[in-house]
This record gives structure tokens, C-alpha cells and sequence, in this order.
């Protein structure tokens, strides 16, 4: 099992209520109040530990809420390295009213990250010895749009397997650098790489098969939300259906699913023996309400209900 380390540039302090009903201006009072360490990386992080893999936590953190970061990855035993910023480190919100049973989320743009901060990571990244790295989530304003381009300069040196999960300008610089392990944009993010409207699974595939044929990822799973997903590979491309069951949350989906994917294929699994074990974990991220991400034991009585992928 090769271990994993992740970067999230812009964690979050993720902090989830429920409500009876969403109302303006009235003080509306809560319950189930949950915190959790949030962000793209730290988020696979917390779930490929559950499945019993090894990760280290790379993130940025600061200001007068850095510590209560600090503290609750601290709080789900996890391996990290922090890296100081002088900005404080944001707090998303996600709000479930039971009258609707609709989830109401709040996420703030983040810190604006300095150049010495941002070059700092890098740095400090560089030093890893993972044998797969996953950058993971947006990038906070100050940090260039090619930064995860130049962290995979770094670390490609180094013989690391690279993971992406982005979107916008990140996501496209990211992919013309090329040499992905994996990367994982949902739809509107490939159609927005794209420049371009695609509709249907047969334009999407094409779309994400153009990458691998072009040699700048060896995986693209396209996360397609009640849909399903679908995988490119240098075999062809395949459809995996989403799985008829009820959401209570949309926290977490996409990082359960990398980190599932990424914790098979780091075991030495095939890519379609992944992509199934991933659907599952996306599936069962989305059961309970709030911040809590997949769990094993979901994962696995889902993984039972799933086929194999149809080709297309």
C-alpha cells in the first residue's frame, strides 16, 4: 500500500447546523451542531485514513481561527504539516432545514495568500516522500493560477503518482502540464475546461478521452451527481449509474470519492475495481446531513449493490 500525502491550500473550519425553517432577519435556533477540518485534501485525507490507508495533511493556516484548524485535524488524528499564513482561515457553513429538508451552504473566497506563503508551500511540499500526492480544492486569492503546475514540477521530479481535483484556471493549467495519475472534474467543471457545452454521456466521454489520448492523465472520473460517473482510461471509456438512493448532503461527495479511488488504486487495484469502490464512497457521503464525509461500512454495503461499468 504506497502511503498518500494531500494539499489543500484553502481548508475551511466546516461547521454544519440543522434548523427548523429558514427565515430572514428572525434568530433562528439550532441544533446538531457539528465542526469538522474541511477542504478538498484534508477531506481525502480523513476518509483514505478510514479505509485503513497512511496520509499526511499539507494546508495552509492562519489567523485567529488557524488554531481551531489546527486543532480538529488534531481531532481526527491526522498526520499534518501546517503551513503559517497571516490570513485567517475561513469557516464554511452548511445549514439543513428540516421543513424542506433542503441544505442551505455559506463558503467564503478565503485568505489572500502572500508570494513568500505560497512559494513556502511548495517547498515544504517538495519534501514528501508519499509515493501519490493529491492536490485537492481551489486555490485562495494571491496564489497564481498554475501553482498546482508548478507543485507538479516539484514533485514529478521526485517519481510522484499525481492526483488532481480542481476546477477553473487551476484545473486547466494543472492538465496542460500533464503527467496525472488521476484527475477528477465533475461536469461542469470538464465542460468548463472544454470552453463548451457537452451534453450526453457520448460527448463527455469523448471529451475526457481526448485527455488521457493526449497523454496528460492516465484516469479521468467525471462525476456526473445523480447521473453516476463515468471513466476514461486508455481502454475506453465506461458509465457507472448513480445509485437510487436519497441525499441528505451534497459535503464531501467528490472528495470521498478521489479518496476512495486513490486509496484502490494505491493498493494495487485495477482502475475499474477503483472506480467502483469510489463510486460507493461519492454515494455514501451523501446519506447523512452535514460534515461527516463516507464511512466503511456505507462504502461497503454500497459497493455490494454496484455492477460493472457499461462501456460506451
Amino acid at each position: 500500500m504506497k502511503s498518500i500525502a494531500t494539499l489543500t491550500m484553502n481548508p475551511t473550519i466546516d461547521v454544519s447546523y440543522d434548523v427548523a425553517k429558514v427565515r430572514h432577519t428572525h434568530k433562528m435556533r439550532t441544533d446538531n451542531e457539528w465542526y469538522a477540518p474541511g477542504g478538498g485534501g484534508i477531506n481525502v485525507a480523513r476518509v483514505f485514513v478510514r479505509l485503513g490507508g497512511n496520509a499526511r495533511c499539507f494546508y495552509l493556516s492562519g489567523g485567529s481561527t488557524g488554531p481551531a484548524l489546527d486543532g480538529l485535524i488534531d481531532l481526527h488524528q491526522l498526520v499534518r504539516t501546517r503551513i503559517a499564513i497571516t490570513g485567517p482561515t475561513r469557516i464554511a457553513s452548511a445549514v439543513l432545514e428540516h421543513e424542506t429538508g433542503k441544505e442551505y451552504r455559506f463558503t467564503p473566497a478565503g485568505p489572500t495568500v502572500s508570494e513568500d506563503e505560497w512559494t513556502t508551500c511548495l517547498d515544504a511540499l517538495a519534501q514528501t516522500d508519499a509515493g501519490i500526492v493529491v492536490l485537492s480544492g481551489s486555490l485562495p486569492p494571491g496564489v497564481p493560477d498554475d501553482f498546482y503546475a508548478r507543485a507538479m514540477d516539484r514533485l514529478a521530479a521526485r517519481g510522484v503518482e499525481l492526483v488532481l481535483d480542481s476546477s477553473g484556471p487551476a484545473l486547466a493549467h494543472a492538465i496542460t502540464r500533464g503527467g496525472l495519475l488521476l484527475v477528477k472534474p465533475s461536469q461542469g467543471e470538464l465542460q468548463q475546461y472544454a470552453g463548451q457545452p457537452i451534453d450526453g454521456h457520448a460527448a463527455i466521454a469523448k471529451t475526457a478521452m481526448a485527455i488521457v489520448e493526449a497523454g496528460k492523465a492516465q484516469l479521468v472520473a467525471v462525476t456526473m451527481g445523480h447521473e453516476g460517473a463515468i471513466l476514461a482510461r486508455a481502454q475506453g471509456p465506461v458509465f457507472l449509474p448513480a445509485l437510487p438512493i436519497e441525499a441528505a448532503s451534497a459535503v464531501g461527495a467528490g472528495d470521498s470519492f478521489v479518496a476512495a479511488m486513490v486509496f484502490a488504486l494505491a493498493r494495487g487495484d485495477d482502475a475499474i475495481a477503483a472506480f467502483r469502490l469510489a463510486l460507493a464512497a461519492g454515494s455514501a457521503a451523501v446519506l447523512r446531513a452535514g460534515t461527516g464525509l463516507a464511512h466503511p461500512a456505507d462504502i461497503q454495503r454500497l459497493l455490494d449493490t454496484i455492477g460493472q461499468p457499461i462501456a460506451l
